[in-house]
């Protein structure tokens, strides 16, 4: 393919609207006073913040979170797992996140609850979707006494909504997610449909800040078919939605090569306010799935209060001069994640392999 495709932060910021940078500027505003309490809290070195540094930081971060609410209420393309679901089950996605974020959770258990999380995103996409239409599963369980004992149960039929997925993968944080979620995509098919990938290398300029950051596609080293996307429902899996730049790039590439999507769903563990803004205004046919909004980023792009790097939470760090491939991350996965997505792993390797690398 020989050349590069590159965005900047300056094209994102030009499909905001007057309203949106407003919500925008109050949120950082709402950010600063946090920020304070942040100092108040570390100053001290306490191991726990006190009864009134507590109260002041939970009063902060629901005012922020009502805010958000409110914010994407009236944007039926961005769908929050913490907005929509009953309040009931809202437990599980707030522990889950608060492992995540943890800085005590170590490789093992932050891929465990990235799993978890894929999960919950995966039922919030079927959630509006016709629940009536239902399909048997027959199977056969290890009990034999007194004769081979078989189960049934039923799960909604949705094969019309997964038939035509393509996985799109925004390589290294974004490869184990878009497994995961492919994964998903074939448990719940009645005939065990396992996605085709299309696999893009992309990265941001991180000399650059994030008011005039740089995103980079490299179309040498990323493995699609473009008539493979066109028509289809193209899903993309990444843990974090900083910026919105990488998502968009792409989207954005396709459309200038002609593939016109059926629909194109974007899902995110966490994602930034401004991000998720920015790929409603700029995309049309688009919808963001996340299962926790986070209100601003720092100047370097990173989602506040965020999870870290969660490429690097999940794959483990590079050398600087040895830079992983797909196959070489796909391996350093080791054999309890090669045998559970053993099926996206081959498909993966296939897309690969038959690029002619």
């Amino acid at each position: 393919m020989g050349k590069k495709i590159i965005l900047k932060a300056t094209d994102l910021d030009g499909y905001l609207g007057e309203t949106d940078k407003g919500y925008l500027d109050q949120m950082n505003s709402y950010y600063k006073k946090a920020t304070e309490i942040f100092k108040t809290i570390d100053s001290r070195n306490l191991k726990n913040p006190d009864d009134n540094d507590r109260n002041n930081l939970i009063e902060s971060f629901n005012k922020m979170g009502e805010f958000m609410k409110e914010i994407v209420s009236g944007e039926p393309r961005i769908r929050v797992y913490s907005f929509e679901t009953p309040v009931s089950i809202h437990g599980e996605a707030s522990r889950l996140i608060a492992k995540l974020r943890d800085v005590n959770t170590k490789h093992r258990e932050f891929l465990y609850y990235t799993q978890r999380a894929y999960e919950l995103l995966f039922n919030l996409s079927l959630y509006g979707g016709d629940q009536t239409k239902r399909h048997y599963l027959v199977v056969k369980t290890p009990v034999k006494t007194p004769v081979q004992n078989y189960a049934v149960h039923k799960i909604p039929y949705i094969d019309e909504d997964l038939k035509n997925s393509v996985m799109c993968v925004m390589l290294r944080g974004a490869l184990l997610p878009s497994i995961i979620m492919s994964k998903e995509i074939q448990e719940y098919s009645s005939d065990n449909y396992v996605t085709p990938f299309a696999l893009f290398r992309i990265k941001r300029d991180d000399t650059k800040k994030e008011h005039n950051m740089e995103y980079i596609l490299d179309l040498e080293k990323s493995y699609f078919d473009l008539e493979c996307m066109n028509g289809k429902d193209l899903i993309f899996a990444d843990p974090m939605n900083a910026t919105g730049g990488s998502f968009v790039t792409i989207i954005k590439y396709l459309m200038d090569q002609g593939v016109k999507p059926r629909s194109v769903k974007f899902f995110n563990v966490i994602s930034s306010l401004k991000g998720t803004l920015r790929i409603v205004r700029a995309l049309e046919n688009v919808t963001v799935y996340t299962l926790w909004m986070d209100p601003v980023m720092n100047e370097l792009a990173y989602i506040l209060p965020g999870l870290g790097d969660a490429g690097d939470r999940l794959n483990g760090e590079d050398e600087p001069d040895y830079p992983r491939n797909i196959i070489q991350l796909i391996a350093d996965y080791g054999s309890v994640v090669s045998d559970l997505y053993r099926s996206q792993i081959r498909k993966i390797e296939e897309t690969v392999l038959s690029a002619g690398v």
